[in-house]
């Protein structure tokens, strides 16, 4: 399978290179997958943090407000309890006045209706204090019953501030479990598709041979430029299109395989050389002729009946080189078509 295009001999030695690319490249497509979970689920837990945070300052703009409330009330308690303390003592001032003109009734009757009179003013005055006296202690009694209603309602909102905290922990428990089940079946995906890509590149090696030209480079399939194409055309040329045909019926196997659940994409990477474009060509940059064979390609596979949902073309012009150089094995090496399975 594809251990006869990793296991390339240079110089009578085994390359592992190309496998140990291919181990990192897996661990990074992980991490990255990791990572865009995390941000999901960070973002997620910020909403519901912000929104429990928002129901717990108007719980507390609340509690302010009766706190105020219950403030005044308890300065109008106290004012209350000073004029029934003044009261009372004027009570008691007029019941010691009243003894006095009683003695004074029993030892001089003259002076006791003299002073008829005066007691029985001071009864009135008596009486009127009496009745004063009912009338702030019926305030008292309503003061007192606002302020257990004032408590009452404050138990309530401690209670639902209670109620709330609770409900925010078990939430955050509950992200983090979903956070981790996803982590887990996204990293389920990723590894399913690996060993997709593993059996797709098996099957690519086995249709297209143990050739020089075409080579598996890390999580890529490798085609030489001069494959597929002439030099500075974007046309397939009878060779390469009896190779992508070949291809395709791979490809159709592989989509009719995976699971529909699973989100994958056939990426059709165009690379040319450094050299600039001729002058007067078809194309004016290397951008232009890497993306057009990128095209070229994803469009026949297309025309032998795979899903155009499960394909992608890009070009990269001279600027992702296998090799750093300028000698014309370089440069042939460098100008590629690379197919990779990703998700």
């Amino acid at each position: 399978m594809a251990s006869g295009a990793r296991g390339r001999r240079r110089g009578g030695g085994l390359d592992y290179w190309p496998a140990f690319v291919d181990v990192l490249s897996n661990l990074l497509l992980v991490f990255i997958f990791l990572l865009s979970v995390f941000a999901v689920v960070q973002f997620l837990l910020n909403t519901e943090i912000g929104e429990r945070d928002t129901l717990l300052d108007q719980l507390r703009d609340q509690i302010a407000t009766l706190t105020d409330t219950l403030a005044m009330e308890r300065t109008e308690e106290a004012d209350l309890t000073a004029t029934i303390a003044t009261l009372t003592q004027n009570l008691a001032t007029a019941v010691g006045e009243r003894d006095r003109l009683a003695g004074v009734v029993a030892t001089n009757q003259a002076a006791a209706d003299a002073a008829g009179g005066q007691v029985t003013t001071l009864t009135t005055q008596l009486t009127d204090q009496q009745l004063l006296t009912q009338r702030a202690l019926s305030q008292v009694e309503i003061l007192n019953q606002q302020i257990a209603a004032l408590r009452a309602q404050l138990a309530a909102i401690e209670n639902a501030l209670g109620i709330a905290e609770t409900q925010r922990a078990d939430n955050e428990a509950r992200i983090a479990e979903l956070g981790a089940r996803l982590n887990l079946a996204l990293q389920e995906r990723v590894e399913e598709l690996s060993r997709y890509r593993s059996d797709f590149f098996g099957r690519l090696s086995e249709i297209l041979g143990n050739r020089e030209d075409i080579q598996i480079v890390g999580d890529r399939f490798v085609f030489r430029s001069d494959v597929l194409f002439e030099v500075g055309s974007a046309a397939l040329n009878d060779a390469g299109r009896q190779q992508l045909v070949q291809l395709a019926t791979a490809i159709r196997q592989l989509e009719a395989e995976i699971p529909a659940d699973i989100p994958w994409v056939l990426q059709v990477n165009g690379h040319t050389d450094a050299q600039p474009m001729r002058a007067g060509g078809e194309f004016a940059s290397n951008w232009e002729l890497s993306t057009a064979r990128a095209l070229s390609v994803v469009e026949l596979l297309q025309a032998e009946g795979v899903s155009p949902e499960r394909l992608a073309a890009a070009g990269f012009g001279e600027y992702q080189p296998l090799e750093e150089g300028t000698t014309a094995d370089i440069y042939a090496r460098n100008r590629r078509i690379e197919l990779k399975l990703t998700e």
